[in-house]
């Protein structure tokens, strides 16, 4: 074989590598996904750490990664809903919601303080010599939002299951009832004396207060079973190959190279494989309540 022809297979070699290697770059100029987060903390925070996540879930599937923070957690079902989101970040009742109403599926679930499953705590402050669930009739409670698992769904299965409220209405027992909109909102509102207790998950108060004086003066009165984690549901009609790809890159993002993200994020560890299945007692809490498509 002369030298001109070994550089010519050379060359083309050269170039397939080249087209090879191209495109990925290509179907990620070609590809972009928009990630909605579910408003759980402050929206400013989250957006700046849920923008870090987006690109490096870009980076892993091959594609630009939009993010933006719901107004709400309807919101966050809404945009699934209308097609305006590919994915988002859900908590459990409101991966059902997202199923039920808009036919979304599980991609992967969060590990938590490594862990696939929490539990809600009813909080009060440790010197309103409030000692029982059944303490707090006539008393002022915050919840999180309606949708909520850990902030409204399951205390209140608990209330229900305890006799304590009757016609699912918590006004029932409660004297007053309020919406905070974010867990770290109810727990600071309970911390300063604006409701007698709050409903929130099991580890709110190691995660939104950092002053052990401030944990100090917070404890909690009944305890929820297991609610399994949610993590990011996927639109109907989204590729396939895609929702692959994503849950791919996803299974990848954990410590310690991510882990400081991830602890900005949503406090969460990684993620985990999820079935559908893995939400049955969901389904049953809400069922309980009444909690329908709407």
């Amino acid at each position: 074989m002369t030298r001109q022809e070994r550089a010519g297979i050379l060359c083309v070699g050269l170039l397939a590598l080249g087209v090879v290697a191209l495109a990925p770059a290509t179907r990620a100029a070609d590809t972009a996904l928009h990630l909605v987060l579910t408003p759980s903390q402050k929206p400013t925070d989250l957006l700046a750490a849920g923008t870090e996540f987006g690109r490096a879930v870009g980076t892993l599937v091959g594609a630009s990664v939009r993010v933006t923070v719901a107004s709400d957690y309807a919101a966050v079902i809404e945009a699934l809903r209308n097609r305006t989101a590919d994915l988002a970040f859900v908590h459990p009742v409101g991966y059902v919601l997202a199923n039920r109403e808009a036919k979304a599926t599980i991609v992967a679930r969060n590990l938590w303080h490594g862990k696939s499953a929490f539990t809600s705590r009813v909080f009060v402050r440790r010197d309103s010599g409030l000692s029982r669930l059944e303490d707090l009739r006539g008393k002022t409670i915050a919840f999180v939002d309606p949708a909520s698992s850990s902030g409204y769904i399951y205390p209140m299965v608990l209330l229900v299951q305890r006799g304590l409220v009757r016609n699912r209405d918590p006004k029932t027992f409660f004297r007053e009832v309020v919406f905070s909109g974010a867990h770290d909102a109810s727990m600071r509102a309970l911390l300063n004396g604006h409701v007698d207790a709050i409903a929130s998950f099991d580890l709110a108060r190691e995660q939104y207060l950092t002053d052990p004086a401030e944990r100090e003066r917070i404890t909690w009165v009944a305890e929820t079973p297991p609610i399994p984690e949610a993590g990011i549901a996927a639109r109907v009609g989204l590729d396939p190959a895609m929702v692959a790809r994503v849950r791919a890159a996803l299974l990848q993002i954990r410590g310690p190279a991510y882990a400081a993200l991830l602890k900005r994020l949503y406090e969460i560890d990684g993620f985990a494989p999820a079935d559908d299945h893995d939400y049955d007692p969901v389904r049953a809490a809400m069922d309980l309540l009444g909690v329908r498509p709407r």
